[in-house]
């Protein structure tokens, strides 16, 4: 790492987030002078995000990706960074292939952009079009490659929110991080699965200083 620089996050927002999602923006507001954050919004198609992922990584050579929810898949992919990943929903791409089969039926694509639909701003549009849900294959096969499970030495860890409803739902499961990175590699938080700021200032950003070499002791 070249110490002129600063340590550069690159952080991968989750399903309908983008450049103004709220845990980046108080990462920016609460991390100590010399990181940058980079969040942009990529295409909720993921052929077309897989590209766009890997050019940012490329251009921002980041000392630390950050992969939130939907959007941990496309972290993982990414090689050769040291990674966390906050209530990463690795099994969502299974949900899409259900609903990839759903939006067959009349009306049912426009339901879910109407019940998706992200907030206002720069946020990343939703389109819940067959094709686009079936395209998650090759995604999920690199972020696969690029486990612990199959090889890979890059650092990993996750946070979960014990209160987190989308682990009822099995989109989100320890038990399925636990299959591909091991043990001891995951911590569970009493907050929800939009990590609450307290949890931001108290779990993620000590551990983001631990890993980029800017902890106590450092």
């Amino acid at each position: 790492m070249n110490p002129e620089r600063k340590h550069v996050i690159l952080y991968v927002h989750g399903m309908g987030g983008g450049g103004d999602s709220r845990i980046p923006s108080i990462l920016k507001d609460i991390l100590p002078e010399g990181f940058e954050v980079v969040i942009r919004t990529y295409d909720f198609d993921p052929l077309v995000a897989r590209g766009q992922i890997r050019s940012w990584a490329e251009e921002s050579r980041p000392d630390l990706v950050i992969g939130e929810s939907m959007g941990a898949t496309h972290a993982i992919a990414l090689k050769g960074y040291p990674h966390i990943l906050v209530s990463p929903s690795l099994n969502a791409p299974r949900y899409f292939k259900i609903m990839a089969a759903l939006v067959r039926i009349p009306c049912v694509r426009s339901f879910f952009n109407d019940h998706y639909h992200p907030r206002e701003g720069d946020r990343q549009p939703l389109d819940f079009e067959r094709k686009k849900l079936l395209r998650w294959k090759p995604v999920v096969e690199e972020a696969k490659d690029n486990t612990p499970r199959r090889g890979s030495r890059d650092f990993f860890h996750a946070y979960f929110g014990r209160r987190d409803k989308f682990r009822r739902s099995g989109v989100v499961l320890v038990r399925t991080w636990r299959k591909w990175f091991g043990e001891e590699t995951w911590t569970v938080y009493d907050g929800s699965h939009f990590m609450e700021e307290e949890y931001i200032r108290d779990l993620l950003v000590p551990k983001i200083l631990e890993v980029t070499g800017q902890g106590r002791g450092q």
